[in-house]
């Protein structure tokens, strides 16, 4: 819409008159979601839900970086746990690993870390002991 609005018009009459020409030429047909519930609607209203939304999009993280290693330490146990076989065990320990590695290595700001890299072993232990019965 590149069409300024002429003087002496009301800024409502004007909107109304493009939406108006809008739909005539089918602009607003096939949109997607259409007919499609909004999402969320139902859920408490939070002020900050669009900054929330867009953290959450963008996959950014709220918590220190040494929180959120801790969390991502906590989930990678987990994955370990369920995972398939040893090798997509050993793989998990060690991308994990590699990260607590390099969150040592540097200075942080924010809690400490209070992590070390996990024994792989171990853990490969631990997991073949669920997965023996």
């Amino acid at each position: 819409m590149t069409e300024r609005k002429p003087p002496g018009v009301s800024f409502e009459t004007w909107v109304d008159r493009q939406i108006r020409e809008a739909t005539e030429r089918g602009e607003f047909d096939n949109l997607p979601g259409a007919g499609k519930p909004i999402p969320e609607l139902d859920e408490p209203y939070d002020e900050s839900w669009w900054v929330k939304r867009k953290l959450r999009r963008e996959n950014v993280s709220l918590l220190p970086p040494t929180l959120a290693l801790r969390k991502e330490a906590e989930d990678a146990l987990a994955a370990a746990s369920r995972a398939g076989s040893e090798a997509e065990v050993r793989r998990i320990v060690a991308d994990v690993n590699d990260r607590i590695t390099e969150m040592l290595k540097r200075p942080t700001s924010g809690p400490p870390l209070n992590l070390m890299p996990f024994d792989v072993e171990r853990v490969v232990s631990e997991w073949r002991e669920r997965h023996s019965g």
